[in-house]
């Protein structure tokens, strides 16, 4: 064997582990961001368990606010109803905006948030609310992990042989205007 030979049979090895270690580090974070999302799915189930008896607390309450009601549930049912990760997402981003909404119609009745059950119910949802926001810190950060080796040179060579692509992060998108806006204050 000659010395170029050897050199070239080293270089290609090298290569060929160095595309091997790029692609299993990919899919170690791509596995990481779906793990991630499963985490964020344990605590929507749980908070679509609860929309029902909150609401249906609520209309005793407020059966003139039935729109609202209904906008909140339909939200929730869309948001059962989504299977991949980018429609759930979709979906989530809209029933929290049903949901404050109704948030918005439930300051208009304080017999209703006084109530012992509307208030274990309130409690259990903000406690899900809690433990799903920082589900989604974790999964936006393994998005963000993926998303940055999916788009630096040279692992983006990889990436796009692979079939691996930037991925959406769980934001607030349309509430995010609403959250900006400063809130009005009337005596």
């Amino acid at each position: 064997m000659t010395t170029s030979l050897i050199i070239v049979l080293a270089i290609a090895f090298l290569l060929i582990v160095w595309i091997i270690s790029m692609y299993n580090n990919l899919v170690k974070l791509r596995n990481n961001r779906e793990n991630a999302f499963a985490d964020i799915d344990v605590q929507l189930k749980q908070r679509h368990d609860l929309i029902p008896q909150l609401v249906s607390t609520v209309k005793g309450y407020a059966v003139h606010e039935k729109e609202t009601l209904d906008r909140v549930i339909s939200a929730r049912n869309q948001a059962v109803a989504a299977n991949t990760i980018n429609d759930k997402i979709k979906a989530e981003n809209q029933l929290d905006g049903a949901l404050a909404g109704m948030r918005v119609t439930l300051e208009a009745y304080p017999d209703l948030k006084a109530n012992q059950n509307f208030l274990q119910l309130q409690g259990e949802i903000s406690d899900v609310e809690n433990k799903l926001s920082a589900v989604r810190r974790f999964f936006n950060s393994a998005t963000k992990e993926l998303n940055n080796k999916v788009e630096i040179f040279p692992s983006n060579l990889i990436a796009s042989l692979f079939n691996f692509h930037k991925e959406p992060m769980f934001d607030l998108k349309e509430q995010r205007k609403d959250l900006e806006e400063v809130p009005k204050i009337e005596f």
